[in-house]
């Protein structure tokens, strides 16, 4: 995406990253919709016209010649990917009893991350050989795809499709806001989002470019082992979550992350900052599964859809907020200033997560 918008739009950094930023505020729009329209439509057809929207705006994009058009199809787009994963989150925090919902979502979360490291190898391969154009092509016919198989999927739809009351839509929201650790784990979840997406995506390149002299290789296999640290701590948190509960690894591992965070910017040799890379995208992804999980266990099953709108609202909150922030913290402090505010951050959730669940 960055390469073709360049190239297309002769486009600055700044334009750059106001596409992830505008694709988090379609997210943000359609998230909590989302989880009301599922009781409404029904969980097949919401996923399935969440991916043909997605479909329909890869297309489109690569048909403008407007950057402005460009940036609002993204937007767009991003409300269709809240039409899919939030039918998505609900069914994996829904699926099977409580002591199997931690590894249900993080097996989901791993899915995302895997499919990730390869649409990023694939898309370069085939932006370099084929064309620009041609990513946005692939992923068009691969949604396709996958709504048509989607349609006759086998999905667990608890409850069939029914016009709701807008008065009773908000009781539910109300309802859901109430219970116990719901608003706490929105929060968590969008601390660690604006940490993923404010931090790690945008600044830890740079941080590891400008300040510890790191060649554009070695940038890119220190960013790939991230990538691969979280791949293989999703499990492993979502499966000591449903095994030890939820409370006992929450604060803790939140800390965790917050000390390797916070010590990055002690780390100088070129071997020990790639047991740091390993050690960030493994701290990040052991925490990720617990929000979902946790609410997933305090929340009735047929307020579950509403939960999982609100809970990815606010992760998009944190996807839209944390490049803003971070990287305004970054141009005022140094870049190593968002590494330690994402470590007190980290901190201050953990103490209110030790707190207010256990009360």
């Amino acid at each position: 995406m960055p390469l073709y918008l360049q190239r297309s739009f002769a486009a600055t950094y700044t334009m750059v990253t106001f596409i992830p930023v505008a694709f988090g505020a379609g997210k943000w729009v359609a998230s909590l919709p989302s989880g009301h329209l599922m009781d409404r439509l029904g969980r097949r057809s919401l996923m399935s016209a969440g991916l043909l929207l997605i479909a329909v705006i890869d297309v489109l994009s690569v048909a403008t010649s407007d950057y402005r058009v460009f940036l609002a199809l993204r937007g767009v787009g991003g409300a269709g990917w809240a039409m899919f994963a939030t039918v998505a989150t609900t069914i994996a925090v829904g699926a099977g009893a409580s002591e199997r919902r931690g590894r249900a979502v993080s097996l989901l979360l791993m899915s995302e991350t895997l499919g990730l490291l390869l649409g990023s190898t694939s898309g370069g391969w085939f932006y370099q050989g084929l064309g620009a154009t041609i990513p946005f092509f692939l992923e068009a016919g691969c949604l396709l795809a996958a709504s048509l198989v989607l349609v006759q999927a086998p999905l667990p739809d608890t409850n069939p499709p029914t016009a709701v009351p807008l008065a009773r839509e908000r009781h539910a929201l109300a309802a859901v806001l109430r219970t116990p650790g719901v608003v706490l784990m929105g929060i968590t979840s969008a601390v660690l989002i604006a940490i993923q997406t404010g931090v790690m995506v945008f600044l830890f390149p740079l941080y590891l470019a400008n300040d510890r002299d790191v060649g554009p290789g070695m940038v890119g296999f220190l960013v790939s082992l991230t990538v691969l640290g979280r791949l293989g701590a999703l499990w492993l948190g979502g499966s000591a979550s449903d095994r030890w509960g939820r409370l006992r690894v929450l604060s803790p591992g939140l800390l965790a992350y917050a000390v390797v965070l916070g010590s990055l910017t002690l780390v100088a040799h070129p071997v020990a900052l790639g047991v740091w890379s390993v050690a960030l995208g493994a701290a990040a992804g052991f925490m990720m599964a617990l929000p979902a999980a946790l609410i997933g266990d305090r929340v009735p099953p047929h307020l579950q859809g509403v939960a999982v709108g609100w809970l990815r609202t606010m992760t998009d909150t944190g996807h839209i907020l944390g490049p803003l922030v971070m990287g305004t913290l970054a141009d005022s402090v140094g870049v190593t200033g968002p590494f330690l505010c994402a470590a007190v951050m980290l901190v201050v959730v953990a103490y209110l997560s030790s707190g207010k669940l256990r009360s």
